[in-house]
């Protein structure tokens, strides 16, 4: 029984050989493997390492920002309302620079144009000056000539 067992195994293990074809992984993937597996190690280790050290620390400093918060706490806010009071100061100036740069390009704007449009009203008042004195003329001599119709 035991002969045949034996027999058997050799059986399936040839027939395994034979039946498939078993590919190992390549070498340069061997190679790849070797050289990423320290290399790997290595960030893992520093990445422990790293914990340790802020647990250490977070360790360490807490008690001493609890002994100190009372002079911290109000030293971050003073310096919190500093930063924000100046960059709000810069914003406005910018702001301000920004606008009055604006008004000077637009009043030049206006002031290169305002020629063209002072020469337009001026011939416009003219011509409405020649249009109403010629009709003024007009209705004076009309009053004049009813005037004298109505007179004889």
């Amino acid at each position: 029984m035991a002969d045949h067992h034996h027999h058997r195994t050799h059986q399936v293990q040839v027939h395994g050989l034979k039946g498939q074809h078993q590919q190992g992984p390549s070498a340069s993937k061997v190679l790849a493997l070797l050289t990423m597996l320290p290399v790997g190690g290595g960030f893992l280790a520093l990445a422990g390492i790293t914990l340790v050290g802020t647990l250490i620390g977070a360790a360490v400093t807490t008690p001493l920002f609890i002994l100190f918060s009372p002079v911290l706490v109000p030293a971050s806010l003073v310096i919190c309302l500093a930063v924000t009071s100046f960059l709000a100061s810069g914003t406005f100036g910018l702001t301000g620079i920004w606008s009055l740069s604006w008004v000077g390009s637009y009043i030049q704007e206006a002031s290169r144009a305002m020629p063209e449009s002072l020469d337009e009203a001026k011939s416009r008042m003219q011509d409405m000056a020649g249009y109403v004195g010629q009709k003024t003329k007009e209705v004076g001599q009309e009053i004049q000539r009813k005037a004298q119709h109505d007179g004889k």
